[in-house]
């Protein structure tokens, strides 16, 4: 075999393929030449395999040769793709109609926690309190020790802390705001923290990171009464003037005495049952938790240096995705945080 003659093979290739290449109507049609042509089995490659038989003179002509046949294989297929998709959009567009109405991007929202959030701060602002903000990241004496949970004591079990360090921890309420605004300021204080916090705790009514609100009111012949009328006034604000609320006796480790609050159900209307028999959400009790509060124990205000015999005060605090979750009617915590355009677009 001579250089001569796979030179004009190589020559012959383009002819050839530019034929091929003409005939391709589509662009899979197109890739099938590409293939056939220059793929690494196509026939460029099969007789580039040829060239170390042949004399190195002659291998030196045919390389070159070979290269400049590549280049216009190469070419010939660049041209030929420019030229199916000009015609496939010159096809789109003399179907398209300037008339039709487009279609709308999505639309964002706000989340539904952060529209209840708005709610619960403006309905609180509007009874006399100030927002107040703070650390995420907090040392055990505020989120503990002042709030009169020595290292001991059995309630720090209650909160299934995520520790940094033995001292350092990521927040498990917004109370710590408490002490830090008490520690600022001499009363009247009348705040509501909101932000996150963090507990290591998941499930379909628990997960790591999830919001509170939390308030405190300290001023002198602050009372229970003050405590009940204030969040009677709040919850209907926020479910409704219809809205029964009642207070249980029961125990936070700095507050004395301590409550939680329910609620009708908004699910069966305080009914206790619907027409597809008991209420799932209340259990057929007609009453749902909201929160907790209490009067403010002593022993946090003398964390912070306040005058026991002078002042008062009361403490609340709630779960914001709680409320969320009892408004919307939203059956699992978990949803909140999927991100599914599908959810979040019903706000």
């Amino acid at each position: 075999m001579s250089g001569l003659s796979l030179v004009a093979e190589l020559e012959g290739l383009v002819e050839s393929c530019a034929a091929r290449l003409d005939r391709a109507l589509a662009l899979e049609e197109l890739e099938a030449a590409r293939v056939e042509y220059l793929g690494r089995k196509g026939q460029l490659a099969a007789i580039m395999a040829r060239l170390p038989s042949l004399e190195p003179d002659a291998r030196r002509e045919a390389g070159k040769a070979a290269n400049t046949v590549k280049e216009r294989l190469t070419a010939l297929y660049d041209g030929r793709l420019a030229s199916l998709n000009r015609a496939a959009m010159d096809a789109a567009l003399a179907d398209f109609d300037p008339t039709v109405p487009g279609l709308a991007p999505f639309a964002g929202s706000l989340h539904p926690v952060t529209l209840v959030t708005a709610e619960i701060c403006k309905a609180l602002e509007e009874l006399g309190f100030t927002i107040v903000t703070g650390p995420e990241i907090e040392t055990d004496y505020y989120n503990f020790e002042a709030l009169n949970m020595p290292p001991e004591h059995p309630a720090r079990d209650m909160q299934d802390t995520l520790y940094i360090s033995d001292s350092v921890v990521l927040r498990t309420h917004t109370s710590p705001l408490q002490i830090r605004t008490m520690l600022a300021q001499k009363p009247p204080v009348a705040v509501i923290a909101p932000g996150k916090v963090y507990r290591r705790d998941s499930d379909i009514t628990h997960t790591p990171m999830f919001h509170q609100i939390e308030g405190l009111l300290v001023d002198e012949g602050v009372s229970m009464a003050d405590l009940r009328g204030t969040l009677t006034a709040f919850v209907r604000r926020i479910f409704g003037p219809s809205t029964n609320v009642r207070f249980r006796p029961s125990f936070f480790p700095f507050t004395e005495p301590s409550a939680e609050v329910d609620i009708s159900c908004v699910m069966c209307g305080g009914k206790g049952s619907t027409a597809a028999g008991p209420c799932r959400v209340c259990k057929g009790t007609g009453f749902v938790e909201i929160l907790g509060c209490g009067m403010v124990d002593p022993n946090v205000f003398d964390a912070v240096g306040y005058d026991t015999e002078r002042y008062t005060g009361f403490a609340f605090g709630m779960g914001v995705e709680r409320v969320a979750m009892l408004k919307y009617g939203i059956g699992d915590l978990r949803m909140f945080f999927e991100n599914d355009v599908r959810f979040l677009s019903q706000f």
